[in-house]
């Protein structure tokens, strides 16, 4: 037996149903396209603002300025690329029949959880708890 297939008969099976784990695959996914428009729009946004600023400034605080704009999309654009990961492993726990379950304490997350952060790993309550540990 593959080391893969022990590790996921001894992680506990999802709670979910079908239609269920079907809804919240086509949240994710709706999720993961919305993510990636805005990476496509923040491209585009940076890409026209390194041309800009090949071009001749008037002023040096509008460098400056343009530098700071050119920082922070290029920072949200790495912050949805990490949120694109996070949906598709969400996608990979629904695929291995593992979504819905809490890595930390292994008991099921709350549907209503779920709804609201469909790429979530654990409860609330277990995320306080390793919190509280790690200070």
């Amino acid at each position: 037996m593959a080391a893969n297939e022990k590790q996921a008969q001894s992680q506990p099976q999802t709670h979910l149903s079908e239609k269920e784990l079907s809804h919240f695959r086509d949240l994710i996914i709706s999720k993961r396209a919305d993510a990636c428009d805005e990476i496509d729009s923040m491209t585009s946004r940076l890409e026209d603002a390194q041309e800009q600023a090949a071009g001749y400034h008037y002023h040096m605080a509008d460098g400056g300025t343009d530098a700071m704009e050119r920082e922070k999309l290029t920072m949200m654009i790495a912050r949805q690329q990490k949120y694109i990961g996070y949906l598709n492993r969400a996608l990979k726990r629904i695929d291995n029949g593992t979504y819905g379950i809490c890595k930390l304490s292994g008991e099921p997350i709350p549907k209503e959880r779920l709804e609201a952060v469909p790429h979530t790993e654990t409860t609330v309550a277990a995320k306080l708890a390793d919190k509280k540990k790690r200070h």
